[in-house]
Formats: C-alpha cells, structure tokens, sequence
C-alpha cells in the first residue's frame, strides 16, 4: 500500500501532542537538515521494518556521538558555518554565475570535504558522508590552496593572463609619463602635484588660483566654497594609451565572463553529486539532533509492535515538563496501557487528565516520526490515523462556540478515522447542558467501542464508565493525601500558594478501576482546601449518588 499522499495527523494534532515542540526544540544547525525535518514522513502499518531501522540510526548516532565526542564538536562547528547554495547551484545550469556565487559554491564544497574527512574519522555510515568533489574543486582552486576565498585568477585562461599583463603595462607607463609631466611642472613653475597628480588651493589664495588657471598642463576638475582644485591635464599620447587601457579592460571582462561561464558549467556538470551531499548533510543533521536530544531528556527506543497497542510506563510530556522545573516543581511520570476500545480518564480539575490525553498522543507520533519517547519504557504499533479533539481558542475566535467548534473536529474525526486509528478526545461536550453533554458522550464511546480504534477519552461523566466494554482510568488525585498535613500547610497561605501547595499533593498517575468503586471526591475536597463554604461542600455531597 502506497503512503505517499496519507496523512497521519492534522497540524493541530502535531501541535497539541508536542510533536512541533520536540521539533522546534531539536538543535539543528543546517538549512539541509531543517528541510529534512520539515520534509520529514511518519511510518505507517507495514513500514516497522524501515522504522526500525531509523530506530537503529538514532541508536547509532547516540553511540557515535558519545564516543566522539570531540569530533562530533567540530562537526556541529561546521554545519553552523553552511548556507543554502542549492539555488546557485541549480541556477549554474542555464546562468552565469557571478563571482560571489562561484565562491558560495566554493566555499560550501571546502566545508564538504571538511565533512568527508570528519566522517570517516568518526566512521559515520556512508549513507551521512559527502561524496568526493575534488575534481570541481580543483577547477575552481587551480591552486590548491583550499582558502575559502575566490578570485578569477590568470590560471584560468591565458588570454586574461596576457591582457591583464597588457593592462599592467599599459597603467605603468601611462603612470611614468604622468610622473615625468608632474616633475616638469614642479621645475618650471614651482607647483608640487600630489601622487594623484592634482593640486587644490585655497580661495583666500586668489593670486595663486589666477597663476595655476594660466598654466596649460592643468586644469579645474573640483570646486568648493573654501577650495578649487586642479588636475594635470593628459597629453595626446596618454589620451591615446587610455584609450587603448579603455579597450584592454572591455576585452578583460568579456574573458573573465568567458571563465565564469566555464566555470558555471563545470558546476552544473557536478549539480547532482553537490545536490547529493546537500541531502547527505541534511540527514546527518538531523539524525544527530534527534539522538542528542533524546539523550539530553531521557528518552528511550520505543519497542515496535505489530498489534495496535500504545504503552508505556513513567511517561512524561516533555513541554509541560520543562514548565514545571522551571518553576522549581517536580514532574509525575504517568503510565497507561491502550488497546483498540474505549478508554476513559477521569478525575477532577486540577487532576492532569488532559496532560495525561496529550502525553499518550505524544509517545504514539513520536514513536510514528521515528523519534525515541519521554518515558521508562515503551510499546507502540503503528497507527493509520491520529487525531486529537482539544479545546481551541481560534475556532472561538472565528465566531463559533466552544461546543460547534468541537462537533466540527467530531466530524472530522469520524469522516477520516480508519482501521488503527489512535483518537484522543479531551472533555468532549463540556459545552453545553449536562444532560445532552452526558447523552452525547455516552453516544459517542458506543459508537467508538465498535471500532478498530484506540479511543482515549477524558471525562467528567463518571456513569459513561459504568459499560463494562469502557475501561476506566482514573487519576489518583488527592486520594492517598494526608489531609491534616495538607490543610496545616494551606491554611495560611494566600491564594496563588494554596493552587501551588494543592498541584504538589496531587497524584497524577492513572490507575484502572475494574469495579462500581467509590466516586472520588477531588473536586469537593479541592473547594474546601480553597475555601468554599463547608455547607455548600456538604450539600454537594448528598447529590452524589
């Protein structure tokens, strides 16, 4: 089965999981290899093999980069110093190229065999190595300097070296005349001309203004208010030599054309081997950040399977994790086992259950994309479709409700999921009466429970769990929590405070309840730690059946 046109998930999907976090977190230091990333496909059912073996190069590279550590610091050294000259590149086929260009073209192949060399003292696979371009490097570096400078040097033609010697003597003799008519005027009229053969006088100084103006050999060629100046004037035979240095120029960049013309095809000659190692770089780029990031935040391989599973085990949601430490917190890994059905977390505010939706979206498309994931350990079979149902402020913005802008994902989602899909949906009809929130909801898991799909749901209906088809998730919350301690550290905290002391007791871990157990009451105990009135906590209680 062809994936080339299939699409895995929708750019809210890759945005809410954090797949563009990791992405956009990712160091990666060429143009190549951010077009990788951004041309990057996921892996579908049948392709485990060739994630495998991406898997592979991850684990490889990690391997590699610890092991060269050095090298792999002079290598991260010179991709920084690359730039995207494929469009020159590709440009060299029907253009000339200028000088500029040729020497970006240079400069990015001297950065290519820095590289090539690089590679093989790490002993990169040959799939990251640069091929050989010596021979256009020669062409364009007749020297054999390897500077990473370019000029339209006398070896690339011996007609510009003749001209250009032409030219030399030409200037030189026209100079010789100049300084021989200066040393003249000096002997007959006492004037010293400058090494630009010119001489300026102040105005205040009208007598020698009036002298030099009488004086054939020179002539006015600047004026200000505070000076004049004069220039020596050329005689027929320097007139002459100009004029012949006027046509020795034309003649010399009509061949330095010629050369860049040359030499723009013997680049286009090596368009594909150049084209190649941009690709070759690209890749290399960004399999090393893929590896150094996931060694950077402790993510492991996922196990591949072939049965649709999501699992694993101390999971943690990478973006809400650097949120919490750099707020001085401390992160609860999570953990939770999915098969196709429905399962259901539920739980209070304040419980994580969304975190929870979106940590599972992001072990399962990062795992897809080839990327090693947040967590302890993990199981993933490969999904066909991905989507996630989240609360969106842009559809609000848009002028729809929160509950219209939801059954418009619904839809979505139902139109496109198929066989193996992963459908991660966060408080679905939240919007509206609780009555039709509740039917609906209750619609929605029968409807979902009789498909090939993983559907993971958060919820406040607790009853939707009650169908013995439905697993249910519930967040551990404040259930294990010493209370006493808790209200002694709250009660005289202010408002922010008691949020922070609350978020610091709860427990987020999942765990699956089998049986009709005991409603939890995180909520009710929550509005009590705030300060809601004990009688409107004790009222709510009776309503709970």
């Amino acid at each position: 089965m062809s994936t080339a046109n299939m699409r895995l998930a929708n750019q809210k999907t890759r945005r809410e999981t954090g797949l563009d976090y990791v992405v956009s977190a990712m160091n990666l230091l060429t143009p190549f290899g951010t077009k990788q990333v951004k041309d990057q496909k996921p892996f579908f059912p049948g392709q485990e093999e060739a994630l495998e073996q991406e898997l592979d190069r991850v684990a490889k590279m990690a391997e590699t980069a610890e092991e060269h550590s050095k090298d792999i610091g002079i290598l991260q050294e010179t991709f920084m110093m690359i730039k995207d000259n494929t469009f020159t590149i590709e440009r060299s086929e029907n253009s000339v190229l200028t000088v500029v260009e040729i020497f970006e073209v240079k400069n990015l192949m001297l950065l290519m065999e820095k590289l090539r060399t690089l590679s093989g003292r790490i002993e990169l696979p040959a799939e990251y190595v640069p091929e050989d371009i010596t021979e256009l490097l020669d062409v364009l570096d007749p020297g054999g300097d390897r500077l990473n400078t370019f000029y339209i040097y006398d070896s690339f033609s011996e007609k510009l070296a003749e001209l250009r010697r032409d030219k030399k003597n030409m200037e030189r003799e026209i100079r010789s005349r100049q300084k021989a008519s200066r040393a003249e005027i000096k002997d007959k009229y006492g004037l010293m001309l400058t090494p630009k053969f010119d001489i300026t006088v102040s105005k205040s100084d009208s007598d020698s203004i009036k002298k030099i103006e009488e004086i054939s050999e020179l002539t006015k060629s600047d004026e200000d208010y505070m000076s004049v100046t004069f220039v020596l004037v050329a005689d027929d035979a320097v007139q002459e030599m100009l004029r012949q240095l006027d046509g020795i120029t034309a003649d010399i960049e009509e061949e330095e054309l010629n050369v860049r013309e040359r030499l723009s095809k013997e680049i286009h000659k090596y368009a594909g081997v150049l084209l190649g190692n941009c690709e070759r770089i690209g890749r290399l780029d960004m399999i090393l950040a893929k590896a150094l990031y996931a060694k950077a935040h402790q993510c492991v391989r996922p196990e591949i399977v072939k049965e649709h599973i999501v699992e694993f085990e101390e999971g943690r949601h990478l973006q809400v994790e650097e949120i919490i430490k750099k707020k001085g917190g401390e992160y609860c890994p999570v953990g939770i086992s999915l098969r196709d059905g429905v399962t259901c977390i539920t739980g209070a505010n304040m419980g994580g259950k969304t975190i929870s939706l979106k940590l599972t979206g992001m072990v399962a498309i990062l795992a897809q994309y080839g990327y090693f994931v947040p967590c302890k350990k993990a199981r993933v079979g490969l999904s066909n479709f991905m989507q996630i149902l989240i609360g969106d402020s842009q559809s609000i913005e848009r002028g729809l409700s929160s509950f219209g802008s939801e059954m418009e994902e619904l839809k979505e989602i139902i139109d496109n999921s198929k066989d193996r899909s992963l459908l991660l949906i966060d408080e679905i009809a939240s919007g509206t009466n609780p009555v039709e929130g509740l039917a609906l909801t209750k619609s929605i898991v029968d409807y979902l429970k009789t498909k090939t799909y993983i559907s993971l749901i958060t919820t406040h209906f607790e009853t939707v769990t009650a169908d013995k088809d439905v697993i249910n998730m519930q967040v551990t919350g404040l259930a294990n929590v010493d209370f006493d301690k808790l209200n002694r550290e709250i009660r005289y905290a202010n408002r922010r405070e008691r949020i922070n002391i609350i978020q610091k007791y709860m427990d987020y871990r999942l765990t699956r309840v089998d049986d009709a157990a005991e409603i939890p009451k995180d909520a009710l105990n929550i509005a009590k730690m705030l300060g809601i009135d004990n009688s409107i906590i004790e009222k709510a209680k009776e309503y709970i059946v």
